[in-house]
């Protein structure tokens, strides 16, 4: 009877069954706790291998595989310091193919608390801790850089120390440039030094993609009808002048008699001109035909040709894309001031440096990006081109030439050294390809800190996770 009473009685029964039930429930608590530290140690983890990753790219490249590991785990060790870890692991590695990167990845173990006690009753050893691992990459060297400097050489540049400081500048940027350069075919620059017109060098003077002549005999349009002697001798400088008849050899004088009676030579029928010897050129060019003025065609045909001329102060000589640091470095040097401001022919020609012929423009590798860079600097506005001295018309067509450039993907910074309180270029201002990348400097001074500025923005190390 009493062991049948106590068999049915329902009275107390809750306290039993929550004891049993709580068990499980610490456990989980427990476990999550414990996951909750191990993700916090892993996301400490992953910092500290960013920043690692980070600071020891910048030896990479001129490091020996044991410095690289020595160096990982020295900064890892500075920058991770968590007592509940264990077992940590650093292993850093260098690549070059197909861009300079490094590789950070690590391995460690965080020891549990509530898993640890379950562990112990279960005696379950492998309780005792979490694995965590993690991995960080740099790289730096997937973008491949292609830089024009369009440099003003016009008379103006030699006031208030501008071309010394160009100078400067511009070697500055070149050593920024090569450092980043950890293979040759990193980094290409070409220097197009500019007034009126731009020089590509006398050398060429055999090229097809050059222009001498027009074809029209009576005009002066080219080279061939500007330079060469006539059989009537000096006094007649041009071809025009040359062919022309009936003239006197004293131009004042129209007729005949007049001609005749004042020591003069009357000349009935055309002269014989002959163009001098294309060796005898001195490298300038002027704008290409319109629209070609504004374009990076290739020269292969009439308008698309470069008219040569000689030009009285033609600038040093361009050069183009190249990773001879040296020669680089020796055409800037050369530069010399003089002449009058043609922004629009050293930006046009600075673009065909960077993409298509008469110039060697090396093949792009398709394992890689590549980042396409025009830097123009000037001091002045614009005076005199091919067939025009007012500003107005040279600026429109040199914003037609800026918009192509940008719409081909290429960017453009301007800089415009403005120590004479000149204007604020609109024309500077619009061709840059953001408001960011146009610069206004009041003094030489700034230029050199300006390119210091630029090279830096187009030679940033960025991680890639």
């Amino acid at each position: 009877m009493l062991r049948a009473r106590f068999r049915d009685c329902r009275q107390g029964g809750v306290a039993p069954l929550f004891g049993l039930a709580i068990v499980p429930l610490l456990v989980a608590v427990g476990v999550a706790v414990d996951y909750s530290r191990a993700n916090a140690a892993r996301a400490a983890f992953q910092a500290a291998l960013d920043s690692t990753a980070l600071m020891i790219s910048k030896t990479a490249a001129t490091s020996s595989a044991a410095d690289l590991q020595a160096n990982a785990t020295k900064y890892f060790n500075a920058l991770f310091n968590r007592p509940d870890t264990s077992d940590v692991t650093i292993r850093a590695t260098y690549s070059s193919d197909g861009g300079s990167k490094v590789i950070v990845s690590g391995t460690a173990k965080v020891a549990t608390e509530f898993m640890h006690a379950v562990g112990a009753i279960l005696n379950l050893s492998d309780l005792d801790s979490m694995n965590i691992g993690a991995s960080s990459t740099a790289v730096w060297g997937n973008t491949r850089l292609r830089v024009a400097l369009v440099l003003d050489n016009t008379g103006s540049m030699a006031q208030d120390g501008k071309m010394d400081a160009l100078k400067t500048a511009s070697q500055n940027l070149l050593s920024q440039l090569k450092f980043v350069a950890v293979n040759p075919e990193d980094v290409y620059v070409s220097i197009v030094p500019f007034s009126k017109d731009v020089n590509v060098g006398p050398g060429n003077y055999n090229q097809s993609w050059l222009y001498w002549d027009d074809g029209v005999t009576t005009a002066d349009n080219y080279w061939d009808a500007l330079n060469g002697t006539c059989s009537r001798g000096s006094a007649f400088k041009t071809r025009s002048k040359c062919l022309a008849y009936p003239v006197c050899s004293k131009s004042q004088y129209t007729t005949s008699s007049q001609c005749v009676s004042h020591g003069g030579i009357w000349y009935s029928t055309a002269g014989t001109w002959t163009h001098a010897n294309h060796s005898t050129w001195n490298g300038c060019v002027t704008d290409r035909n319109q629209n070609f003025d504004t374009t990076n065609d290739p020269p292969v045909a009439g308008g698309t040709l470069y008219p040569p001329e000689q030009y009285s102060s033609c600038p040093s000589p361009l050069i183009g894309l190249t990773n001879d640091w040296t020669a680089l470095s020796n055409a800037i040097n050369a530069m010399q001031p003089n002449g009058n401001t043609n922004q629009a022919i050293g930006l046009q020609v600075g673009w065909q440096t960077l993409t298509a012929a008469p110039f060697t423009v090396p093949p792009m590798d398709p394992q890689y990006n590549y980042k396409q860079v025009i830097i123009l600097l000037t001091d002045g506005l614009n005076t005199q081109d091919r067939w025009y001295t007012s500003q107005s018309l040279i600026d429109a067509r040199q914003q037609k030439t800026c918009d192509n450039i940008k719409a081909a993907g290429l960017t453009i910074y301007t800089v415009q050294v403005n120590t004479d309180n000149e204007p604020v270029s609109t024309l500077l201002q619009n061709c840059a390809s953001d408001p960011s990348k146009f610069f206004l400097l009041t003094s030489s001074t700034q230029i050199v800190s300006t390119f210091n500025q630029i090279g830096t923005a187009i030679t940033d190390l960025r991680l890639a996770y």
